[in-house]
């Protein structure tokens, strides 16, 4: 009696065995699905716009603007040897790229939902494609930076770049990180709790103002210590002030902000995941 062959499958769905599992596998086979979605998002964003991808630019250069005007010009808040142009610019496309990442991840569940549930692939594609879109934009908003950096350079700014400078991607690389886990935390909240949609928005710009995107953290230190602690103790205030050490030469790096930086961030994206992966499963039923 002839046997009957077993098939063999190319993909098998099954339950997840754990819920730290990132899924790399599977991520890296639907990859061309990840960057379809990367193509969707750059080119989706501005369709239909007058300017287009111009609108990448003229937000970080009306922001600086802004913030020159009104903390330099107005306030006086003196920003060392630096153009305070050129310092607002740097703080503004860090703190750019990581707000992006945190709101447009923020609604992954709840803005996928019909997607999600009629096809399957890993869900972390949507926050993974998020974050390189957004990368995408960083790196046109610092060819930006170096326009407005070649020419203040020219007009005799002695502040020049150095090879701290080649370690920004990895500054970027935690910004990104950090960034994504806050949105899977929030994404994942989002399916039952969605007064967190409103808050967001809110929470975003009080963080900004806590996070020395406008004025370096020695100057907080001294003019009002009693509050200092709370931007000593935002990780993001690290990242931005670190931005500008890289980019400029002005202000200092702090060896243990850094590294709890970086704690901060690697415990956030655990937690982010467990509970990305946990939502993943059952979402569907409350969205």
């Amino acid at each position: 009696m002839n046997e009957i062959p077993q098939e063999e499958w190319l993909f098998e769905i099954k339950p997840k065995s754990s819920v730290f599992t990132l899924q790399l596998d599977e991520v890296w086979r639907y990859r061309d699905l990840l960057f379809l979605f990367v193509k969707r998002n750059v080119v989706t964003l501005y369709k239909q716009t007058i300017l287009g991808p111009l609108w990448y630019l003229i937000q970080p250069l009306f922001t600086t603007l802004t913030f020159t005007l009104i903390f330099n010009k107005v306030a006086g808040i003196s920003t060392g040897s630096v153009p305070p142009f050129l310092f607002n610019m740097a703080g503004v496309i860090t703190w750019n790229y990581f707000t992006a990442c945190l709101t447009d991840t923020s609604d992954t569940f709840k803005a996928n939902a019909s997607l999600f549930g009629k096809v399957y692939f890993p869900r972390l594609i949507m926050p993974l494609a998020t974050v390189i879109t957004n990368l995408i934009k960083l790196g046109i908003q610092c060819l930006l930076f170096l326009g407005f950096y070649l020419y203040f350079y020219w007009q005799g700014m002695s502040n020049t770049f150095s090879i701290y400078t080649l370690f920004f991607p990895f500054l970027v690389l935690i910004m990104g990180v950090l960034g994504l886990a806050l949105g899977m935390i929030i994404s994942s909240m989002v399916t039952k709790y969605r007064d967190l949609t409103f808050l967001v928005g809110f929470g975003v710009q009080l963080l900004m103002y806590l996070s020395a995107v406008m004025y370096p953290i020695a100057l907080i230190e001294e003019k009002m210590p009693q509050l200092a602690y709370w931007v000593q103790y935002n990780p993001l205030a690290y990242i931005i002030e670190t931005a500008r050490f890289l980019l400029l030469q002005e202000g200092t790096v702090s060896p243990l902000g850094l590294l709890y930086t970086v704690a901060v961030t690697l415990i956030l994206f655990l937690f982010g995941l467990v509970l990305f992966n946990r939502t993943e499963r059952s979402f569907i039923d409350t969205v």
